[in-house]
């Protein structure tokens, strides 16, 4: 994970002071004037039971950590790899994925709950109806055939909803298993 920049910022603080993530350099906090951006990566659970179970951990932390962080930096743009799909429209297959690591009720729980707590996913408040993907497996020509799920995301708080003006995916990148993600904000 990594913040690039043009502007210096103000600070800098590398994660959210609960050792048990920041050793695994979950979290990039970056002040800029009255806006922060936090760069996350969250878990992975699709190794198993014990994974899933530090995913649903970091997620209660994690969701707790910027409620108080808000209370000091009400402008959040929190963007990373979230390891969710939170609707149907953002997973190629959300029937036959519904019991897996990333579209589990539970996960999915989360995101609305984050949603609802005063973000907003970027892409899906300016894209509402399209289909856009920033993961594909390397297995059996996923990305080729576009059989992706969307798990980046770009969140605002709320109050920069309307300072939104794009947000999209550019999955013509083949770099990694996932495509960048970029938003733009006046």
């Amino acid at each position: 994970m990594a913040t690039f920049f043009k502007t210096v910022p103000d600070k800098v603080v590398v994660g959210m002071g609960i050792p048990k993530y920041d050793s695994e350099g979950r979290v990039l906090r970056t002040d800029f004037g009255d806006l922060t951006l936090i760069n996350t990566y969250f878990p992975s659970g699709t190794t198993g039971d014990v994974r899933q179970g530090v995913k649903m951990n970091f997620l209660t932390d994690f969701y707790d950590w910027i409620q108080e962080l808000r209370k000091e930096r009400p402008h959040l743009i929190v963007v990373g790899d979230y390891n969710i799909a939170h609707q149907a429209i953002d997973i190629h297959d959300p029937v036959n994925n519904k019991n897996t690591s990333g579209f589990l009720p539970e996960e999915r729980t989360w995101m609305s709950k984050w949603l609802e707590s005063g973000f907003v996913d970027g892409f899906r408040h300016l894209n509402p109806e399209k289909v856009g993907y920033s993961w594909w497996s390397f297995r059996a020509g996923a990305r080729e055939r576009n059989k992706g799920w969307r798990i980046d995301y770009q969140s605002v708080s709320n109050t920069l909803a309307d300072r939104l003006r794009f947000a999209d995916h550019l999955p013509e990148a083949v770099h990694s298993d996932h495509c960048p993600v970029y938003l733009e904000i006046d």
